[in-house]
């Protein structure tokens, strides 16, 4: 019985051995055939105990500044408390009538771009403020001066009398990819000389509320309150952006910031430092972004582009043969994916230069050589003004709205031009087609399916022309703002 026990053991000793050693891959990081392919290996200059980003953040802080700054804010509204004292000497006593002064002061970051001494920060940071004072990496403090600032992309340069500093290497912006190791380096909550890495999240990044030019790159990288104007860079150390703010519902990090693209950051320096101002490229037209059903209508694939809802009178885009209804899809070499970045695009291109544009008009490319001019100071947005409360109906229906002929006293409160022509609303009925396109009481329709309405007979010709289940596509006049709009009736 022994010996039969005996015999199973070494028998199963012998199958458990081939097994370990015939058939190792069983424990293997890889298989033997795809696509069971588990054999990860990080890029030569990531591996060896992150050697590579302890390298980058040894060259890169002898660069990053951290700036303090200084305001006084003066209370000038004398106080309501009544005399503590009467007589001769009352003003003397008299405390709480005398303006009071405050020093206000805050703290924030910036980078070295040139050795001697110029240093790009945040706007938000040294905005209004009496004294600079900026702080480098050795200790050493100096006084800063504001050489110029642009709050329409938060961008400030600033100059120190030092020379012989270390500066930063520019990095091409335009070049980032999401899902990059980026750096971003600063002082936040007064600790110092502070970096926090992360990726890059997305880029393209507008309407966030920050600025007027937006085209931030986002990012999970910590950034927090004193980390404004430092530098965001990549593994090769170079500077691809400028922190600028976070996006939280706390006022604390919560994995998303944001920063200011290094192309746009570099080009609004330079014309700081050159000029004194900023200049941007104008075009001369007014647009707006495209949705699945408006690309629907004008022919395109994909809601990508810029789809122009009116021309400036004398402007480069008039003076090119632009038309509203077209889709702008190219610019100056660079794809246009919407309103953003064209508007991105013709701000930073240089004034007097002619650029290429490509246009789709009744659905062929069309391509445009326009003269860029700057952009004038004098163009202001029409007042908004509210309809008038007294507005008689009339029985028009298309899929949920009223509407009346445009007079010229209800286009005044409403602030447009005696000139304009159409229908404006008056009623837009709950959970109708309207309501969903977005139509709104005081909206004036001005065409229907490219079709002019310049009254109200007009806009009840095309009324039998549309049937249920049909999308009509409607030209809207909003106090001034131009814009298309698509409504499906409903079958």
């Amino acid at each position: 019985m022994k010996r039969i026990t005996l015999f199973f053991l070494v028998v199963i000793s012998l199958a458990a051995g081939y097994i370990l050693g015939s058939r190792t891959e069983i424990f293997s990081s890889r298989s033997t055939s795809p696509p069971y392919m588990y054999n990860l290996q990080l890029p030569k200059e990531l591996a060896g105990e992150g050697v590579a980003f302890s390298g980058v953040v040894s060259v890169i802080s002898p660069v990053v500044a951290n700036i303090s700054t200084s305001k006084t804010l003066v209370n000038k509204e004398p106080s309501s408390s009544p005399h503590l004292f009467d007589g001769p000497f009352s003003d003397f006593f008299d405390y709480f009538n005398v303006p009071k002064k405050w020093k206000e002061q805050s703290l924030g970051s910036g980078v070295v771009v040139s050795p001697d001494g110029f240093i790009i920060t945040n706007n938000h940071v040294v905005e209004k403020s009496d004294e600079i004072t900026v702080t480098l990496y050795d200790q050493q403090t100096y006084k800063g001066k504001i050489i110029g600032t642009d709050p329409k992309t938060d961008i400030a340069v600033i100059k120190i009398p030092a020379q012989n500093l270390p500066s930063i290497q520019w990095g091409d912006s335009e070049k980032l990819q999401v899902g990059e190791f980026v750096l971003a380096f600063g002082n936040p909550y007064s600790l110092g000389h502070t970096v926090t890495m992360g990726i890059v999240s997305a880029v393209g990044r507008a309407n966030v509320g920050i600025a007027d030019y937006e085209n931030f790159i986002q990012t999970d990288a910590a950034i927090n309150p004193g980390n404004s104007g430092g530098p965001l860079v990549n593994i090769k150390g170079e500077l691809v952006g400028i922190n600028t703010a976070i996006f939280s519902r706390t006022g604390g990090y919560q994995g998303i910031g944001f920063a200011v693209p290094s192309n746009m950051a570099k080009s609004v320096m330079t014309q700081l430092i050159s000029e004194g101002k900023v200049t941007r490229g104008w075009l001369g037209v007014t647009i707006q972004n495209l949705t699945p059903e408006l690309a629907k209508e004008f022919g395109i694939e994909k809601p990508v582009g810029a789809l122009v809802t009116d021309i400036f009178r004398g402007s480069p885009a008039e003076k090119a043969g632009i038309r509203r209804g077209d889709v702008i899809l190219q610019a100056d070499s660079k794809k246009i994916k919407d309103v953003e970045s064209l508007r991105n695009t013709i701000a930073q291109s240089k004034v007097g230069s002619t650029i290429e544009v490509t246009l789709l008009r009744e659905g062929k490319n069309m391509p445009v050589s326009i003269t860029i001019t700057e952009f004038p100071r004098d163009i202001a947005q029409a007042e908004h003004g509210g309809p008038a409360d007294d507005f008689t109906e009339k029985d028009n229906e298309l899929a949920g709205l009223r509407v009346m002929d445009l007079s010229r006293d209800i286009a005044r409160q409403l602030g447009l031009s005696n000139s304009e022509q159409g229908v404006v609303v008056v009623r837009v009925d709950p959970y109708s087609a309207a309501e969903e396109a977005g139509l709104k009481k005081g909206d004036v329709i001005q065409e229907i399916n490219k079709q002019k309405v310049r009254d109200l007979a007009d806009f009840n010709k095309l009324l039998p022309t549309i049937r249920q289940g049909d999308t009509v596509l409607l030209f809207v006049n909003r106090s001034g703002n131009k814009f298309y709009a698509s409504l499906k009736t409903f079958s």
